[in-house]
């Protein structure tokens, strides 16, 4: 009977244990989800290269862009480009859209919207992907294709100054 209670007692420390761990972990990757200034990715885009980043800022120029054929030979729909603008600078973001599924269906953001977008950094010279007007394109050394692709957009609800 004592060796069960002993047993219960080690599974609960254990299980406290794990519930810390991931307390701790989930906090930290709160703190990592902190938006950065486009000006960061901008200056050094190679350090940035498929990292997961989140940035806040106003949308501009968006762009429906017409269905296109991926790499696999899908069609995909509802794809489009925006800039977004913070204090710092701006980035193309694309939105690659649905693929396989025929859809009719318009972006998500509008110009002038505040919005937090959670993106995967393309940078150049790594040989990826970008979203352009003719569809998906294989990035050149000399391209220089900077791109945000879009993976969360949240709009930002514009604050109420006190009067």
């Amino acid at each position: 009977m004592q060796g069960n209670v002993a047993r219960a007692q080690m599974l609960i420390g254990l299980l406290a244990a794990l519930w810390l761990g991931w307390a701790v972990v989930g906090a930290s990757s709160a703190s990592a989800a902190e938006p950065i200034a486009i000006r960061e990715i901008l200056d050094e885009p190679r350090s940035f290269h498929l990292k997961q980043v989140t940035l806040q800022g106003t949308v501009r120029n968006v762009t429906p862009l017409d269905p296109y054929t991926n790499q696999s030979g899908s069609m995909c729909y509802g794809a489009y480009l925006f800039y977004l603008e913070d204090e710092t600078s701006s980035i193309n973001v694309a939105v690659y859209g649905r693929c396989g599924i025929p859809l009719v269906k318009d972006p998500d953001v509008e110009d002038g919207q505040r919005i937090e977008l959670a993106a995967t950094i393309q940078s150049p010279s790594h040989g990826g992907y970008y979203l352009s007007f003719q569809g998906v394109k294989v990035a050149r050394d000399k391209e220089g294709v900077i791109q945000a692709v879009a993976d969360r957009i949240t709009p930002l609800l514009d604050e109420v100054k006190p009067q």
